[in-house]
């Protein structure tokens, strides 16, 4: 259910829009405390309601533990310890510290505790103790020795504890000293063991490593041999070299040839050629004379660039082609002339090219210069581009032969160490070997215990207060779910979204009381009046009257525009105190001014005359079924001047079929038209319609829920049924709810003195 002034009251559904006015909103933190708070108020109701069942289940509890513990046989618990490695220096078991010796001596870095527990408790370890134990102790066997024995590691230190249960000391100190001997001597074989394992393991794993170290330098002798190796990092930064040399080589003759290629261009321009007289010009050297020496000149630089790619470069072999180049090239210019020389009358057919003038025949011979070097350079860029590809490739089927070659000497390199390492463990394990093996030691010894470890009567006694606290809960927490009944406000909150509209305090002497008179709730007429004073008067009030005329304040406030004129009184079940309730509403009502009429519109089981100590000879079911005026047998209540009671008058063997009458509609609307409030007290809602048929000519249904009668399912039920029929449901009256006071009652219980009782209304 969301918080209480979420909650909007709904609207009647037959006479009229109504506003309403809603409560104030809890949000936040203020919502939360406020959940907190009635949660608390919740349990430690429930808690009071089954204080006596949690008390008897905690008690019974409590004192079954407690005589338990006392019949229990007094079990004693002996000790002794364990130091299974050295405090400082060496492990003569694992041979820590030496180089190797950690993982062969041992499978791990160090001493494996929780394996080792797990041993010394195996039958493999246990039977020779058994068998030690048992010349003194025939009942102990292995599986008694199982159970009664722990072994434990302290901590994070190196010792381990051993404890035995029994309840005879003596068989205990018995126990513990054999098994303290069995655990030294089987220390005493593992170290032994653990050595020889050693030492056997070497001796298998040399030959092994060896043939690796063999086969490894033959490999390595193979690439060296194959590649011609003796130190690849230094030759691929010679390579390298030379690599970067061939491609300044290759930009320096890129860049030439763009020049001469720009020159070219211009002395072709200066000659007035055309591209088709400029190439017939350059072919006018091309005999075979001069393709011969272009040809010697083009593989002669080949040869240079590749045996400068070459791992074993001889110096005066380069030296030699390098010459021979020089040589070629003014071959090569002589030829081109002379042929020019000798063609130069023929030169386009064109008189004025074929001029003799000096100028321009060294420009014709500069032009076929030029042409002949860009030949010349084109032929040795093409040369250098294929001796960069090949040294390119070179250097990189280098890499992978350095790679090769530093991983089998790495490879040689490990295998040889891991050979030294074994031949110093196998001197290390001989060595131990030969020496006398420290065991296990004894730091505590084996004593007979003198004091049970249980029962242990402090901590039983804190256990079964403590259990018996909780069963009692849990005792009272499940017969609160199991008793479906509404016994708080926070109940109602929970299992419906309506408002309660007001809370009534519970009132001992109504419940005894068959009226509502001399019960000491309603002041006299005479004592009505406040007398206010310091010490001279006091002023009367009850919690009881107060709470109705909260109640009817509430009632009022719902609608804005127009107040209640007349509403249905009603419960789930009997016994809620519905009655009561509609009387002493009126009351509060009539006390404040308004003119109130109080019916009784229980026509199958009438109360009110008996509660309000009135005659009820006739009545409602009269009016409805004879021509007997309502005015007639409307009565004056003596109680308050402003109450007028309308009797239920003789029991009706069809009371659904009056109420639901044309002349039972007319008549509420008459009574409401003379009096400013009808309050009409009805049969309850489950099983009979009454209510419901009543409720169309009202302003809506007041619910009635006694705390502590009403039960869950019941009232789900019958709101159900309300909702079925539309019927409007102002609010919740929670009638009967101990320790309640008002705040006003309380401020003037504490101003005038007052002593005042706590109530119930019944």
């Amino acid at each position: 259910m969301g918080s209480q002034g979420a909650y909007k009251p709904s609207l009647s559904n037959h006479s009229g829009q109504h506003q309403y006015r809603s409560s104030p909103q809890l949000t936040g933190g203020a919502y939360d405390l406020e959940a907190s708070k009635l949660d608390l108020r919740r349990i430690l109701a429930a808690a009071r309601r089954r204080a006596v069942l949690m008390a008897g289940v905690a008690l019974t509890v409590t004192s079954g533990i407690i005589a338990k513990t006392l019949s229990a046989v007094p079990i004693y618990e002996g000790k002794f310890q364990l130091l299974l490695e050295p405090i400082s220096g060496e492990n003569p078991l694992e041979l820590q510290g030496k180089p190797g010796v950690n993982s062969i001596a041992a499978p791990t870095k160090s001493f494996d505790y929780d394996t080792q527990i797990q041993v010394l408790s195996s039958p493999q370890v246990m039977s020779e103790i058994v068998e030690q134990i048992q010349t003194q102790y025939p009942e102990i066997n292995y599986h008694t020795l199982r159970e009664g024995i722990m072994v434990s590691r302290l901590r994070e230190t190196k010792i381990l504890e051993v404890a035995y249960q029994d309840s005879d000391p003596e068989r205990i100190q018995f126990v513990l000293e054999k098994v303290a001997l069995g655990y030294i001597e089987y220390s005493k074989q593992q170290q032994q063991a653990s050595i020889r394992q050693g030492i056997q393991f070497v001796s298998n794993q040399q030959p092994k490593i060896q043939g690796q170290i063999n086969q490894l330098q033959l490999q390595l002798q193979q690439l060296q041999q194959k590649y011609n190796l003796i130190n690849p990092q230094l030759q691929g930064q010679l390579l390298t070299n030379r690599v970067n040399a061939i491609v300044e080589h290759r930009k320096a003759t890129q860049t030439q040839l763009r020049e001469t290629i720009i020159l070219y261009g211009k002395l072709k321009g200066q000659l007035g050629l055309s591209s088709q007289q400029a190439e017939a010009v350059a072919k006018l050297i091309e005999t075979p004379r001069y393709q011969q020496l272009l040809s010697q000149l083009s593989n002669l630089e080949s040869q240079m660039v590749l045996d400068l790619a070459q791992f074993k470069e001889n110096q005066s072999t380069f030296d030699g082609l390098r010459q021979q180049q020089q040589n070629l090239l003014p071959l090569l210019s002589q030829e081109a002339e002379r042929v020019m020389t000798s063609r130069i009358q023929e030169f386009g057919g064109n008189p004025q090219s074929a001029s003799s003038s000096t100028l321009r025949l060294n420009l014709i011979q500069q032009l076929v210069e030029t042409a002949n070097q860009i030949k010349v350079l084109e032929m040795r860029q093409a040369a250098i581009t294929k001796g960069e590809s090949l040294m390119s490739e070179q250097l990189k089927q280098l890499a992978v032969i350095a790679n090769r070659y530093t991983e089998l000497k790495q490879k040689i390199e490990v295998a040889t160490e891991s050979l030294n390492r074994f031949e110093s463990v196998r001197e290390t394990l001989e060595l131990e070997s030969a020496k006398t093996s420290i065991p296990w030691q004894t730091i505590v010894e084996p004593q007979q215990p003198q004091k049970p470890i249980s029962p242990n009567l402090p901590d039983t006694l804190l256990l079964s207060a403590v259990a018996g606290i909780v069963a009692g809960a849990t005792a009272g927490f499940l017969a609160e779910k199991l008793h479906h009944l509404l016994n708080s406000t926070d109940d109602i909150k929970e299992y419906t979204r309506l408002p309660i509209l007001g809370t009534i305090p519970f009132n001992k002497e109504l419940q005894k009381s068959n009226t509502v008179t001399g019960v000491g709730i309603i002041p006299e007429p005479e004592a009505s009046a406040p007398q206010l004073g310091v010490g001279s008067g006091s002023y009367q009030i009850s919690p009881v009257l107060e709470a109705f005329r909260s109640l009817q304040v509430n009632l009022q406030c719902l609608y804005s525009e127009k107040p209640i004129s007349a509403i249905v009184v009603s419960s789930a079940e009997p016994a809620d105190g519905k009655s009561t309730t509609a009387i002493f509403l009126a009351l509060a009502a009539a006390a404040m001014g308004q003119k109130v009429l109080l019916v009784d519109a229980n026509l199958r089981f009438p109360q009110i005359h008996q509660k309000m100590d009135l005659p009820n000879l006739w009545g409602l079911s009269d009016v409805l079924s004879s021509e007997i005026k309502v005015d007639d047998v409307i009565q004056r209540s003596p109680l308050e001047e402003n109450l007028c009671v309308l009797t239920a008058g003789q029991i009706s063997t069809d009371p659904t079929r009056l109420l639901n009458s044309p002349k039972m509609q007319n008549l509420v609307q008459y009574l409401k038209e003379r009096f400013e409030l009808v309050i009409f007290d009805t049969p309850p809602l489950l099983g009979l319609a009454d209510a419901r048929l009543l409720e169309p000519n009202t302003d809506g249904i007041l619910m009635v829920v006694g705390l502590g009668k009403a039960n869950q399912v019941l009232f789900k039920e019958a709101l159900s049924e309300l909702r079925i029929a539309h019927s409007t449901v102002l609010g919740i009256v929670a009638n009967g709810l101990k320790g309640y006071t008002t705040r006003a009652y309380d401020y003037y219980h504490y101003y005038f003195g007052n002593t005042l009782e706590e109530t119930k209304v019944s």
